[in-house]
């Protein structure tokens, strides 16, 4: 399990509300622990230790979450998108840009879309499902990266309808 792999874990765990996530391999045990505050903020701690090694060795990583936004930063960029069209995934399940890893992504940046093209394909339970747009106009922004969990309603693509 490579740095990537474990960053999206802590991102999806974080999201899905669980408050404890344990992972054991062959060669790594995981455990990652959620927790809120008063203020409602939460802090996530990974402890990677090697299945092999002996129980008094200490963790080999231990890292907090990393901290929230700043307000007025936020507010700023939610007056900037709110001319835009967010297009939100209909299902749990992992997204894919690319109908395969040899072939180009479905939409890029900048690329007009009609309504009905397919802009990405989100895999759950072994089923591939094609997610067209019910919108026409330009990609603004991709919200989210090749082959990461999504959840339910979570914004994928900023359009802009004009």
């Amino acid at each position: 399990m490579d740095l990537k792999d474990i960053q999206n874990l802590i991102k999806f765990v974080a999201k899905s509300g669980a408050s404890e996530v344990k992972l054991e391999t062959d060669d790594v045990k995981i455990t990652i622990k959620t927790g809120g505050d008063d203020k409602g903020e939460t802090t996530t701690y990974v402890q990677q230790i090697p299945v092999n090694a002996p129980v008094a060795q200490a963790p080999v990583a231990a890292q907090p979450a990393q901290p929230a936004t700043p307000a007025p930063v936020a507010a700023a960029a939610a007056d900037n998108d709110s001319k835009y069209i967010t297009i939100k995934s209909p299902i749990i399940g992992t997204l894919y840009r690319k109908p395969s890893p040899d072939k180009p992504v479905f939409v890029e940046v900048g690329q007009t879309i009609n309504e009905g093209d397919v802009l990405c394909i989100i895999e759950a339970m072994k089923l591939f499902n094609e997610i067209e747009s019910e919108v026409s106009g330009k990609i603004v922004k991709v919200l989210v990266d090749d082959s990461s969990p999504v959840e339910f309603d979570q914004p994928l693509f900023l359009v802009d309808p004009s």
